[in-house]
């Protein structure tokens, strides 16, 4: 039986604990679970990097013997198909036979749709799904992108005046926006399996692209640029065009940083999922704009396209962040 209230508190905990393994768990999406028994959390767990172990079986190994007769809220519907990699996370509950499961979203992935909630339900152990579903797809969008679009969800990332410029005429753009602006965006990185940028960005900036957060340098995800340049670092990845990245293997989740063109082709392609914007309280008046021409041949053409979903405060600067209106 479902208790709104209580169900929705746990669920919104497992959701918090699931965007800890954002981008860094290869093919496999950052599931998060946590196992209530009397009011209490007996056992926590998210999916570790490279996939491995799934988030139920972290909270189950925590839980022990306490997980028979509790509530298990999950994420994403717990997994089916046999895998050699580990225990098959449906099977391992109904071995340590909870009161009832609860389950945010069902899988996206055929291999498992429907079939994990099916087999806990044919071991007597009820199932309800949907609690906190829309949250729990944007926690996990980059594999949902992965297996729906079948490429990585996308996030284009501007740091700009007030009058949409990245840099000066002559280029140089360090720094428009301040250290709090700065930070928020390498914890963004820190989020992310890959980062691209363009070739001529690559070539008159050489930017690290790694992460450089206290404690988070280990973070730092595959560098990847669009276009050819036989002068990039050996373990940078190469693409040609916007559409290749759905040959990026075990990458969901993508930011792309820039510069102007290659932020324009993205647009243009329709591949961009997600905005971060950047705005310092400057003008600069004459300097490099932060998109290029992306083809838009109507205004009308242009609305309706994006929703805010968040904004806030970092210092001086202003955040805001677009999803897709559709």
């Amino acid at each position: 039986m479902l208790n709104s209230t209580s169900d929705a508190q746990y669920m919104a905990a497992a959701l918090a604990l699931s965007e800890r393994g954002r981008g860094r768990t290869g093919a496999n999406p950052n599931v998060g679970c946590v196992i209530v028994k009397q009011g209490v959390i007996v056992g926590r767990g998210w999916t570790q990097p490279g996939g491995r172990p799934h988030a139920e079986e972290m909270a189950l190994a925590q839980a022990g013997a306490s997980a028979k007769g509790a509530d298990i809220y999950v994420t994403m519907e717990p997994c089916a198909h046999e895998s050699g990699r580990g225990p098959t996370c449906s099977n391992s509950i109904i071995d340590a036979k909870p009161k009832r499961v609860i389950v945010a979203t069902l899988d996206a992935d055929e291999r498992t749709r429907r079939r994990g909630i099916d087999r806990l339900g044919d071991a007597g152990i009820p199932v309800s799904v949907g609690i906190r579903e829309l949250q729990a797809r944007r926690a996990m969008a980059g594999f949902l992108c992965r297996v729906e679009k079948e490429r990585p969800f996308v996030t284009l990332k501007l740091a700009m005046s007030l009058d949409g410029c990245i840099a000066m005429a002559d280029g140089s753009s360090q720094w428009i926006t301040g250290e709090g602006a700065r930070a928020h965006a390498h914890l963004e990185r820190a989020r992310s399996d890959a980062i691209l940028v363009g070739a001529g960005t690559a070539r008159m900036d050489r930017p690290g692209l790694d992460v450089r957060l206290d404690g988070l340098a280990d973070r730092s995800p595959q560098s990847v640029v669009l276009g050819t340049d036989k002068d990039m670092p050996e373990h940078w990845l190469q693409i040609d065009e916007p559409a290749a990245i759905a040959g990026l293997a075990d990458i969901n989740w993508l930011l792309v940083e820039g510069g102007a063109k290659t932020a324009a082709s993205f647009l243009a392609a329709d591949l961009v999922d997600r905005l971060l914007l950047y705005r310092a309280p400057i003008i600069i008046g004459g300097g490099l704009p932060a998109i290029a021409d992306i083809g838009l041949e109507k205004l009308g053409e242009a609305h309706g396209n994006w929703r805010r979903t968040d904004q806030r405060q970092l210092g001086q600067d202003m955040l805001e962040i677009y999803d897709r209106a559709a």
